[in-house]
């Protein structure tokens, strides 16, 4: 803390106009700090523990309402307390939800769809369900042949599992446009085949892509995502480890400033030795 004191910025809050949201568990028990960074710096620029509205009030009470005003753009996933926290503070900054979060919700609603048909599969079809839960997640290109195979097994034997295949890739596909207009067509698109495909949970999928279009367009529009975010944050859970974790929170916050707050510490200058 007295490093970081003696060489960090006087406010580290100063300049910010693209930032990113995110929490981190640091202990067991739901332990979590929430931490902002800021886009442009690629620096850690404040941090607190908790996950809720709440705190991340705290942060744009610190940040004042001038430069609340000046922030462009905030990357982070659909957590309801953030978005209420962001648009509270700043309504004029630009939601941006992480296509990384987005992708994970069609993967989770893919992988129900695939248990719900093994368990209701009778013996003989449980057979071609074996060993299909990575070959309907991973990318097309990837796919090795016997991969392919099975899924062309799929294909034939089991239409609702291959449906939801189709479904998830369409949903990555548009999320790799770059035209935003483009992509919001196809997008309703995507969402009206969704809500009639007859599987529930792409049903509540396309509900969720429904109330958040603005922000995963923005995705598409901006090109940012919350990967600087999460790439500080798993280079504070590398900090966590090999400190072999945290009683008190504010030591990890003091390390998290000392190690990913962009300081500079210049090595201590040491004169050559003169013999007498």
């Amino acid at each position: 803390r007295r490093v970081v004191a003696r060489h960090g910025e006087e406010d580290r809050l100063d300049g910010l106009r693209v930032i990113g949201i995110d929490e981190l568990s640091y202990r067991r028990h739901h332990k979590y700090i929430t931490v902002v960074i800021d886009h442009e710096r690629a620096r850690v620029v404040w941090a607190r523990e908790g996950k809720n509205a709440a705190t991340l009030q705290q942060f744009f009470e610190e940040l004042g309402p001038e430069r609340c005003g000046q922030l462009e753009a905030v990357t982070i996933d659909m957590s309801g307390a953030y978005i209420k926290a962001v648009t509270e503070a700043s309504p004029q900054a630009r939601l941006i939800f992480d296509r990384w979060h987005v992708q994970r919700l069609a993967h989770d609603a893919l992988d129900e769809v695939r248990r719900a048909e093994v368990r209701d599969a009778g013996s003989s079809d449980k057979k071609g369900l074996k060993k299909t839960r990575w070959v309907v997640q991973k990318n097309p290109w990837n796919l090795t042949l016997a991969e392919e195979a099975k899924l062309a097994e799929v294909q034939k034997t089991n239409r609702r599992l291959y449906r939801a295949y189709l479904l998830k890739e369409a949903l990555l596909a548009i999320l790799d446009r770059r035209q935003v207009n483009v992509a919001r067509r196809y997008l309703h698109g995507w969402v009206a085949w969704a809500s009639r495909s007859r599987l529930v949970p792409f049903v509540k999928l396309a509900r969720t892509i429904r109330r958040h279009m603005e922000g995963i367009l923005a995705y598409v529009a901006t090109g940012l995502s919350n990967g600087r975010t999460e790439g500080l944050n798993g280079k504070i859970r590398t900090l966590t480890r090999r400190a072999f974790g945290f009683h008190c929170v504010n030591n990890l916050i003091a390390l998290i400033f000392l190690c990913c707050s962009g300081l500079h510490i210049p090595p201590l200058y040491r004169y050559p030795m003169v013999a007498p």
